[in-house]
């Protein structure tokens, strides 16, 4: 049988230095079953090829319903400078601006957006 180590004070301050000395800048890629449907497994691929290519901090998570269905895929973007947005009906073709236009260049896409949020 496996030990399991509990998690003591001096813990929770490494780990709290670790997140805080992390960038937060992140992407999520709507993956409940309609965001699937409409494509997002292609979209998430296509997000995780362009920001390895640039080599960015970007930290590019799945997430689940946000309620938008008939907006699918949708991908809720958050980086320094910019508020955190929700582009719908993202292609591939549309992720690769997202990382090239959004995250490089600092621009809001206009034409896609669903949601602004304030940081």
């Amino acid at each position: 049988m496996n030990k399991i180590n509990k998690i003591g004070k001096d813990d929770f301050s490494v780990i709290k230095k670790k997140k805080l000395s992390e960038k937060n800048d992140w992407i999520r890629v709507g993956m409940s079953t309609c965001g699937i449907a409409a494509g997002a497994g292609k979209v998430m691929e296509t997000l995780k090829k362009e920001i390895e290519k640039r080599n960015l901090g970007v930290s590019l998570k799945m997430c689940g319903c946000a309620g938008m269905c008939y907006a699918e895929p949708l991908v809720e973007v958050c980086v320094e400078g910019l508020p955190c947005v929700t582009y719908g009906r993202v292609n591939p073709e549309f992720a690769a601006n997202i990382v090239e236009r959004h995250i490089v260049n600092k621009q809001l896409l206009q034409d896609h957006i669903y949601q602004i949020k304030a940081k």
